[in-house]
């Protein structure tokens, strides 16, 4: 591991040099490149750093306990940084072989999200508002830029079905384990028996792609128009802006009506049938190393249950990991890093486990 560290570090060292030398810095892809590079090697480089010092204090402490002679005081420190640079040791060795885990190459790319109600009808409907509205404040407790793409909505406010885009650094790395089916237990606001209620929602998180990796070919498509309807199935457009295009080959339907023009319309809706094309083949790619890795984290699959939020008492379960926290009301406005740094870390256990295996 450190023969290939120092290799590392030796590459980092020659990206700064490349970096404030003028024939790279006038070359923008080149500069572009190297400073992305650069950027995802810092983590690893910082942490090394701090090995490599805890690991001097260690052999300037264990040297001078061993040679013997000090005075009690003095002794009492050097056995302190003795033992705590001992301690640094171990997690920074369990930390630099997380980062040198190979890194997803999608991580830093963008997510189109989409959030289906499932059993429970009108309550479904509502708990996948409930989603959409989580999601779209983590995002922007982020920085990240949030679209909505195409929207179902109920005569109460609930959401049949909305498709939304995230944009922004490092949104697929958060969002990635939040593909599945989401279960709610609550008593919904028209029940007056006061009876807990079990909806579902399916969540499925597909990367946003562009012309270059899905090339669908126009002859493949049916291309409909309608005017658009509100909640309720009302008319509210008297043109006919609506767009529902079908991929003849494979049956999947998308529609789009959140916007005036129909040509928007017509980007929004290939935009989204795009990422279900990749992620259609990206679910086989994964099913295939999920079975080889036995991932409890990664699989991806839509109909798993992973996650049931429990309003009586305040709960949030994700049933891959057991993580089970009381502070659902936190969760559900958008504070979820709890729960994907769980996700996130499980994962790199399972990694780490089939690295060495």
């Amino acid at each position: 591991m450190f023969d290939k560290l120092i290799e590392v570090k030796r590459r980092y060292e020659e990206i700064n040099q490349l970096l404030m030398d003028p024939t790279v810095i006038n070359d923008n892809t080149r500069y572009r490149n190297l400073m992305k590079e650069y950027k995802n090697l810092t983590p690893l480089i910082e942490k090394f750093d701090q090995y490599t010092q805890a690991k001097e204090n260690f052999e300037e402490a264990q040297m001078m306990l061993e040679e013997g002679g000090l005075e009690p005081d003095f002794k009492e420190m050097v056995q302190m940084q003795y033992d705590e640079s001992k301690e640094q040791l171990e997690v920074y060795s369990q930390e630099l072989k997380i980062l040198l885990l190979p890194k997803d190459e999608n991580d830093d790319r963008d997510v189109i999200i989409e959030i289906r109600g499932g059993a429970g009808g009108e309550e479904a409907a509502l708990f996948a508002y409930n989603l959409y509205r989580m999601y779209n404040m983590y995002a922007d407790s982020k920085g990240w830029k949030t679209e909505i793409l195409s929207l179902n909505e109920t005569e109460l406010g609930g959401f049949k079905e909305v498709s939304f885009s995230i944009e922004g650094e490092g949104v697929y790395s958060r969002f990635k384990f939040e593909s599945g089916v989401h279960r709610v237990q609550r008593v919904p606001d028209t029940e007056t028996q006061g009876r807990i209620h079990t909806s579902t929602v399916t969540v499925a998180v597909m990367l946003e792609v562009d012309d270059v990796e899905i090339d669908i070919n126009p002859a493949d498509l049916k291309i409909d128009t309608f005017r658009s309807s509100g909640a309720g199935g009302q008319h509210v457009n008297k043109t006919s802006s609506a767009i529902r295009v079908t991929h003849l080959p494979t049956g999947l339907v998308v529609e789009c009506q959140d916007e005036r023009s129909q040509h928007k319309n017509r980007d929004k809706a290939l935009k989204v049938l795009r990422s279900r094309l990749y992620d259609i083949e990206k679910q086989k790619q994964d099913a295939e190393v999920a079975q080889e890795r036995k991932s409890q984290v990664g699989t991806g699959d839509r109909s798993e249950r992973i996650r049931t939020y429990n309003y009586p008492q305040g709960r949030l379960t994700d049933h891959r990991i057991g993580l089970t926290i009381y502070r659902l009301e936190q969760v559900l406005n958008g504070d979820i890093d709890e729960v994907i740094d769980a996700l996130v870390t499980a994962d790199q256990a399972e990694k780490l486990k089939s690295a060495e295996a």
